[in-house]
């Protein structure tokens, strides 16, 4: 798949999502993401982007420092913004427009790094595969799920391109699902096997969990438990945006409950 315009129509969006609601007269709370408004969706994407993009120009493989904020590259007046980029408490003065202009800066900057490296030079990731590559494809993935934030904070969310969504799905289990569990508070598992069906495509995963491993198949295997929709709901579900009666649900609900004990959501 080729992320980069995925990756482009999703911070495109973004930005007009954060455009429209500095509109207000107070920042729009956002619902998914519990503590913030519009203004720390807009400073936390902001500040990926920024930090990505010099692990990349920098060919880090290391970690960068998080108290450097000069990876920031902050405009030095930064009227309005709030005093942190994230807080536990939402900022509801009205979204900061000089703030909205600086995450389009930076995200114009990643794009450009992506565009100029090849996706299997190495650099640091979070992950085990060290890859430009890596980081291309998660950051279309975040980037599809804090634009659906954002504009659903408005009121007028719409659905992940079927094509990024269904890969998404995937790429939840391979990556998303581990370092979850690694890094939350998830008991082992007990055999339990999950379905995923997508509906607007011929495309099924099976995910099971046995003690600390996660075994991903293709689907045709047996499963407790099966949920159904579009390539685009089933995404949201697993990122926990959207609740469960969106799917189509068939069998043991008492293992449905237990998904995301054993997948904590970030």
């Amino acid at each position: 798949m080729d992320y980069i315009p995925h990756f482009r129509r999703e911070v495109v969006a973004f930005e007009a999502a954060a455009r429209r609601a500095a509109e207000a007269d107070v920042a729009p709370l956002v619902p998914s993401c519990p503590g913030w408004s519009v203004s720390e969706l807009v400073g936390h994407l902001g500040a990926v982007h920024r930090t990505v993009a010099r692990v990349i120009r920098e060919r880090r493989r290391e970690p960068l420092d998080g108290t450097d904020l000069s990876t920031l590259e902050l405009p030095a007046d930064r009227p309005g913004w709030p005093t942190a980029l994230e807080h536990t408490s939402p900022d509801r003065g009205p979204v900061p427009v000089s703030m909205i202009d600086w995450f389009g800066d930076g995200a114009s900057a990643l794009e450009a790094q992506f565009r100029s490296s090849g996706p299997g030079e190495p650099v640091w990731t979070w992950s085990r595969e060290q890859t430009v590559g890596f980081w291309l494809r998660v950051q279309a993935i975040e980037a599809a799920v804090h634009r659906w934030d954002a504009e659903n904070a408005i009121g007028a969310a719409g659905p992940v391109a079927s094509e990024l969504a269904a890969d998404a799905v995937g790429q939840t289990f391979e990556v998303m699902v581990p370092a979850r569990r690694a890094t939350g508070v998830a008991p082992p598992g007990s055999g339990e096997r999950f379905r995923f069906r997508r509906t607007d495509g011929a495309h099924a995963w099976t995910v099971g969990f046995d003690g600390d491993d996660v075994r991903l198949d293709d689907g045709t295997g047996p499963c407790d438990v099966e949920l159904a929709g579009t390539a685009s709901d089933l995404m949201l579900f697993l990122w926990h945006r959207i609740p469960v009666d969106r799917l189509e649900v068939n069998g043991d609900q008492a293992v449905l409950d237990r998904y995301f004990t054993l997948v904590p959501p970030m």
